[in-house]
């Protein structure tokens, strides 16, 4: 948390000024919680595209509102559905010595040996919640694969004894599973039971009619 993200109070407005905010190269925000009332804030855009690069959107945020120091996670980020820029940004401050909920991704490692036989790797679910102290969450939870074979699954159980934090989810929560090929060379029936493969080949056994 050595990089700080400056910020600064703002008065809510209506939607032409978030607009020309926006266009001015900040982005508008809110921030609230722990030991805070709730403060519309503006970021500098590229700043805030700087940090979040360094590290990423799981992390506790040093923010300096105008001198006031608050140390906070972003509860939600709303992007711009057609060019893809941040429109609005949701901080919630936070007691770094009280645990707190947060859901991290997922990412599979390995080599899965149901995908060297044929087989599909699935990952129902990509993130699982987790309670931990701020200054110990993880960019992500590493899941190996490697002896995952077809027909078999990754659930939370089995990961749950590998991890130093509480997992909230549920022991059968899927993480992997690994799905059998397509069968292949199987013949499609119509509705009278009589292969289609007979019409492709041209071929019929049965007697002609006189």
């Amino acid at each position: 948390m050595s990089t700080i993200l400056h910020a600064k109070k703002r008065d809510k407005g209506r939607q032409s000024s978030l607009s020309q905010l926006r266009d001015n190269g900040s982005i508008p925000g809110v921030v609230y919680g722990y030991q805070m009332e709730s403060t519309s804030i503006s970021l500098d855009a590229r700043a805030f595209a700087k940090v979040l690069a360094e590290i990423g959107s799981k992390s506790v945020f040093q923010l300096d509102v105008e001198g006031m120091k608050v140390n906070a996670v972003l509860n939600e980020m709303q992007r711009s559905a057609l060019k893809g820029f941040v429109k609005h940004v949701d901080f919630k401050s936070i007691n770094m010595s009280e645990e707190l909920e947060v859901d991290i991704p997922i990412t599979v490692v390995g080599d899965a040996i149901g995908v060297a036989d044929g087989g599909f790797l699935l990952q129902p679910n990509r993130e699982v919640r987790i309670k931990v102290k701020p200054a110990e969450i993880p960019e992500t939870i590493e899941v190996d694969v490697s002896d995952v074979a077809i027909g078999s699954s990754l659930y939370v159980a089995d990961i749950r004894h590998k991890c130093s934090f509480e997992i909230l989810n549920e022991d059968d929560y899927t993480l992997v599973a690994i799905t059998p090929p397509p069968a292949e060379n199987q013949q499609e029936e119509t509705v009278d039971g009589t292969p289609e493969a007979i019409e492709a080949t041209g071929q019929n056994t049965s007697e002609p009619k006189e």
